[in-house]
């Protein structure tokens, strides 16, 4: 997990408990999986014995951090912001300890801005670091040619005097995050060396990216999301099985809590089964992040999907939610409810209502050839009624079409 670090860093973990943080601006709705690197960074080093500050970015979110990015940034309102931050602050709950000696703390780099006006930041923080300096910076220089405003340049000072005030308050001598922070860190550690006289530290880990290559950046498609209502306990665990084999390794380091030994020697026992690899992995992590309640539930869906045997009682333990996961899963369509208040014949949900068939001829042959099952039963005649007591969870009807063909009728 680590790709840069400064000097002295390593002796001073070992020889002393250290405060470090990373910060965390609220510009999405959810963490993500590519946040989830730097919260098991956070994890990893307390569970070593050292002390995780938590910084939610109410201030620097406002201004929008260029790192990574080719173009100015869309601003979020503060309402946005601050329902945001509360949110996120919630998730962190899940995954640190905030009890004990070395409890995590969360701090809103806002307080350290609410109190001063424009001409004591100039003063206090402007004065710290020159422009060269700023400038030279690999997220300054890419955006220099393309364009970056004063709002935006300015970042690296705020993310810089944050480190300096975590310093004196608490002790932090330690920043980490993302390698595409690597400038804003060091700046952090040059405040504190020209205001301070102290030294820090700061150690930055890898971007976590796709087998193409592409990072998971909160506003990219095809995110991960750790809140369950954007990415379902389901898409969540079936992220992990379908990822390219050779990403597995570098995922399991980034996420499991196994020891070094225990990744080894499952990697070796299972070196000729790598579904099996990221199974585990799905696994710990749906555990983790969702519930041992959420992991049952995903077999249970996965089960009805995948598993051409599985029966009514599969289908009837499912969840109005895990039917609904399902719904997202095969071809799905709409009717009225109240459309099934009088019965609603089985040809014509399977062809007027629906499109589960082409015309009211293919469902009749359909039905004939046995082919044509509701909720796991099969309908053993043209003129079955349909009605509202057959919905589950008064919503979802499951309509199959031989083995293969499973489609979902949701009544609104």
């Amino acid at each position: 997990m680590l790709q840069d670090m400064t000097p002295g860093l390593e002796d001073a973990v070992n020889k002393e408990t250290l405060t470090g943080y990373i910060g965390f601006d609220p510009t999405a709705p959810s963490l993500t999986i590519g946040n989830y690197v730097q919260v098991m960074l956070l994890s990893l080093f307390q569970r070593s014995g050292h002390k995780p500050i938590i910084l939610m970015g109410g201030a620097t979110g406002r201004i929008g951090d260029p790192s990574g990015k080719d173009k100015e940034r869309e601003l979020k309102s503060e309402e946005v912001l601050d329902r945001n931050l509360a949110f996120q602050k919630k998730q962190f709950d899940k995954f640190l300890d905030f009890e004990g000696p070395n409890a995590a703390v969360v701090v809103n780099n806002y307080d350290f801005y609410k109190d001063m006006n424009v001409l004591n930041f100039l003063r206090k923080v402007g004065k710290t670091l020159t422009v060269n300096y700023m400038m030279s910076k690999e997220s300054v220089k890419k955006r220099i040619e393309t364009g970056i405003s004063f709002t935006e340049f300015s970042y690296q000072l705020l993310q810089g005097y944050d480190f300096q005030c975590l310093f004196e308050e608490y002790g932090c001598k330690l920043q980490m995050g993302g390698s595409d922070q690597w400038g804003n860190i060091t700046a952090g550690t040059e405040f504190i060396r020209k205001n301070l006289g102290e030294a820090a530290f700061a150690a930055t880990t890898p971007l976590l990216t796709k087998s193409d290559g592409k990072k998971f950046g909160k506003s990219e498609k095809g995110n991960i999301w750790l809140d369950p209502n954007m990415t379902s306990p389901y898409k969540f665990y079936q992220f992990w099985i379908n990822a390219d084999d050779a990403d597995i390794p570098t995922f399991t380091r980034y996420f499991t809590l196994l020891s070094q030994q225990e990744v080894e020697a499952r990697e070796q026992d299972l070196a000729d089964d790598p579904r099996e690899l990221k199974r585990l992995l799905a696994e710990e992590l749906t555990k983790r992040v969702h519930s041992q309640e959420d992991y049952e539930s995903v077999l249970q869906v996965s089960e009805l999907l995948f598993n051409r045997k599985a029966g009514k009682d599969t289908l009837m333990k499912l969840s109005k939610q895990d039917l609904k996961t399902v719904a997202e899963e095969i071809p799905s369509f709409n009717i009225q409810k109240d459309s099934l208040s009088s019965g609603l014949n089985i040809v014509d949900l399977l062809s007027e209502a629906t499109q589960v068939v082409n015309s009211k001829g293919d469902a009749r042959r359909a039905i004939k050839n046995n082919a044509i099952s509701v909720n796991k039963d099969k309908i053993g005649s043209h003129e079955t009624i349909i009605n509202g007591e057959s919905l589950l969870h008064g919503q979802y009807l499951m309509v199959e079409n031989g083995k293969k063909n499973k489609f979902m009728i949701i009544a609104e």
